[in-house]
């Protein structure tokens, strides 16, 4: 593997991770509401998820894919149905601050779970697979996980420290709500946007 295709996987891994997605999303969002601790607990387990599919994708299901192209179709409106539900929890959210809510913080095994109903995540995965590793050597393919990773983790770790950023503005109910139900509006408009 030559250092000019590392360096092309490491901007693509970026490219993906940075941009705005329903998982950055939720990301600032948490941050925002609960603080640093939930929002990186729940962007580590969002990038260890994304690895764990982005390899399932790379040694086995880029091939089913091409087998089955109805399955991207059923994976994007089963995602796309998850993250309405998402945008919908964060409409209704009040925007109480009080502490005996942390229990409802986006968790480690929600940042998991929310990647494998992530359009984008699947994207990602696919495209990536398909452009850089479309052999799917297997060394190709734990290389570049292995770059994505800390590239996925620190790109989500900046939307955390934006909704710190954010958090310290919104600290009444009703500045909260009010930044939910923004949020809300750009998850479900990032849904609509994938279902294009």
């Amino acid at each position: 593997m030559t250092l000019s295709l590392i360096i092309s996987m490491s901007l693509f891994a970026l490219a993906a991770s940075l941009s705005p997605g329903p998982v950055n999303l939720v990301s600032l969002s948490c941050s925002a509401r609960y603080g640093l601790k939930a929002g990186l607990n729940f962007v580590t387990g969002a990038s260890l998820g994304f690895i764990v599919l982005f390899l399932l994708v790379g040694f086995s299901l880029h091939q089913m894919l091409d087998v089955l192209p109805q399955l991207t179709k059923i994976l994007k409106w089963l995602g796309t149905g998850f993250l309405f539900y998402l945008s919908f929890q964060l409409w209704r959210d009040q925007g109480d601050l009080s502490t005996h809510q942390s229990q409802s913080a986006p968790r480690f095994m929600t940042g998991a779970m929310i990647q494998w109903v992530n359009p984008k995540a699947w994207l990602a995965s696919v495209s990536g697979i398909a452009v850089y590793v479309p052999n799917a050597d297997t060394n190709d393919i734990l290389v570049f996980a292995g770059l994505y990773l800390p590239i996925c983790w620190l790109s989500l770790g900046v939307w955390v420290a934006i909704g710190m950023l954010l958090g310290q503005y919104f600290q009444s109910p009703a500045k909260m709500r009010w930044l939910n139900r923004s949020l809300a509006i750009l998850l479900a408009g990032s849904s609509v946007y994938i279902l294009i």
